[in-house]
């Protein structure tokens, strides 16, 4: 066979190829098992978190999406929260993804705020903290999920960290490109409507028997939920500021400054430390030294620990 002959073979169409190797499914069958998937969401969540929140939770199926997976994840934008995990048995790499106004809010109305009270928060990049609570949210979602494909007594996902859409990277390998479809879910809160959503490979929904799971294990109680999230704000690092008052100068002064020049305290004593984070003063301290090392000792608070850690939170 001549060189000619053999660059003349024509080439199967991606899109066709993944058709036929069930990569790609049809409309009509990936619409009906997301909405069977969201159907699932819709009767299960809301319980689960009203018994274990104390608040009401609505949530209802908002339509899905298709297209390839890094394509798709990131046409939503900032401002989300994300998860990639695994499913043995069922799934290698699916994402969960909740935009920040449902996790803003969730905090709020788990530090006491009046569901009434809040209004919607606009979508921006999680603190730590927040992320530390949306990983508590994937793992109800991702429960969820599990017994709806594997049965109660599948095994259980492994959840990868959470982290802000705008840090997220592109994969090294080709799973970026996978034809995925997209579960979109409303959530609502009080005034607040939110968003989470499922991406899954079609060739895994494409194989997915999907049911209705049925409770194994009483939910938790509001106050264990209470526990475990001020157990993960205590766990979170936060930044500390440490801001000395510094001794008047005039402008004209303060223009001609050089470096090597020195301003002074504006205590001649014990001097005065103002430490705070996230913009939101803390503590009273004085200034030292401790061997090589500048300190401060802290000789006053601004409330409470529940104060602090509200401050900091909030």
């Amino acid at each position: 066979m001549s060189a000619a002959s053999l660059t003349s073979v024509p080439t199967i169409d991606p899109i066709v190829l993944a058709r036929l190797t069930g990569k790609l499914g049809d409309e009509a069958t990936v619409s009906r098992l997301c909405a069977s998937l969201g159907e699932v969401f819709s009767e299960f969540l809301p319980g689960m978190l009203e018994s274990e929140l104390g608040f009401e939770v609505a949530v209802s199926y908002a339509g899905f999406e298709t297209g390839r997976y890094g394509a798709l994840v990131s046409e939503l934008g900032g401002g989300m929260a994300c998860c990639d995990a695994a499913l043995r048995d069922w799934c290698e790499r699916f994402t969960l993804i909740c935009d920040s106004p449902l996790i803003i809010t969730l905090v709020e109305n788990m530090l006491g705020a009046a569901g009434d009270s809040i209004e919607a928060p606009p979508a921006r990049t999680l603190s730590k903290i927040e992320l530390d609570l949306a990983a508590m949210m994937f793992d109800r979602i991702s429960g969820v999920l599990k017994t709806a494909v594997t049965g109660a007594n599948g095994p259980d996902p492994l959840l990868g960290q959470a982290h802000n859409a705008e840090t997220r990277r592109s994969t090294e390998d080709a799973s970026d490109e996978t034809f995925v479809a997209m579960v979109n879910m409303a959530v609502g809160i009080g005034p607040v409507l939110a968003t989470f959503h499922v991406v899954i490979p079609q060739d895994v929904l494409l194989k997915s028997t999907i049911t209705t799971p049925k409770p194994a294990n009483a939910p938790k109680s509001r106050d264990e939920w209470s526990e475990q999230l001020g157990e993960q704000v205590r766990r979170s690092k936060v930044t500390l500021e440490a801001r000395i008052r510094l001794e008047q100068q005039t402008l004209d002064t303060i223009s001609r400054l050089q470096a090597g020049d020195i301003i002074p305290f504006s205590e001649s004593g014990d001097v005065r430390v103002e430490v705070n984070a996230n913009g939101r003063n803390l503590y009273l301290c004085e200034f030292g030294r401790s061997g090589a090392r500048y300190t401060v000792r802290v000789k006053d608070t601004y409330g409470s620990e529940e104060d602090l850690l509200q401050h900091i939170i909030g």
